[in-house]
């Protein structure tokens, strides 16, 4: 196994490890961002708190969720770890600053920096509070041939259950009830702060120009640079992960501030 030891402490090396986390944690992006989208279809949030019970309580989604912790710390320390060692190898700072480096290549470390106390305050308004604090539950009655929500309501304050979701089926009168933890209920009181509304905003803005560079620099990290499928790939950084994922994220809060 020296190899392989000798080839992840290479400079090479180090750079394809940031590159492969980086990568998986764009493939995470893109489902967050999917599951996420259901704030917006207008049920009352029953969707969306149905994808917040799958997410914390699906046996792989569990296990994936463990690893993609490890993967953003990970990411974000070896990205701050290999800025110190570049400043380690140039102490002083060239006299001309080289024109052909955009400004985002040359401030990764600073908007990781951001992004990072972003997830952290994510974290602890929504996941923590999710998981351990308390979130109150929401009752919606379904017609179970239609899929149709006909009626919600939310339950009186301090109701709980042992379980994050429990349904009733009434089969003569083709109903089902579902009374779900209201998740919903918590991004759309959280976001009504004007202040942490422009905090997620701006980390958005952050998170686009972090990926206009990060994204195509990480595969040519892993030595995909062709002239045939370089273009596409930068496409993809700037279209996909730099402006549509951003703006999406940041449609959430202003959304529910508008709201």
């Amino acid at each position: 196994m020296s190899w392989v030891t000798k080839t992840l402490s290479s400079s090479i090396g180090k750079k394809v490890l940031m590159a492969l986390t980086g990568i998986f944690l764009c493939t995470f992006l893109i489902v967050h961002m999917v599951g996420n989208l259901q704030l917006f279809k207008g049920d009352d949030g029953f969707a969306f708190n149905q994808y917040a019970v799958l997410m914390t309580t699906n046996p792989l989604i569990k296990f994936v969720s463990y690893g993609l912790y490890a993967m953003i710390l990970f990411h974000a320390f070896w990205g701050l770890y290999l800025e110190v060692q570049n400043r380690k190898a140039r102490p002083q700072r060239y006299a001309v600053v080289n024109n052909s480096s955009s400004w985002a290549s040359r401030n990764m470390a600073i908007l990781g920096t951001i992004l990072l106390v972003y997830i952290a305050v994510h974290m602890g308004d929504f996941w923590y509070e999710y998981k351990f604090g308390y979130v109150p539950f929401k009752e919606y009655v379904e017609e179970i041939k239609t899929g149709e929500i006909i009626s919600q309501r939310s339950m009186e304050e301090g109701y709980v259950q042992e379980v994050k979701v429990v349904e009733y089926v009434d089969q003569e009168k083709d109903l089902r009830t579902i009374i779900i933890k209201d998740l919903y209920a918590e991004v759309a009181e959280s976001f009504r702060n004007p202040l942490l509304v422009v905090f997620y905003v701006l980390s958005m803005v952050a998170l686009s120009y972090h990926l206009v560079h990060g994204f195509q620099s990480a595969f040519q990290s892993l030595g995909l640079n062709h002239p045939k499928y370089t273009p596409l790939i930068k496409n993809v950084g700037i279209w996909v992960f730099a402006i549509l994922i951003p703006l999406a994220f940041a449609a959430m809060p202003l959304y529910f501030l508008v709201k």
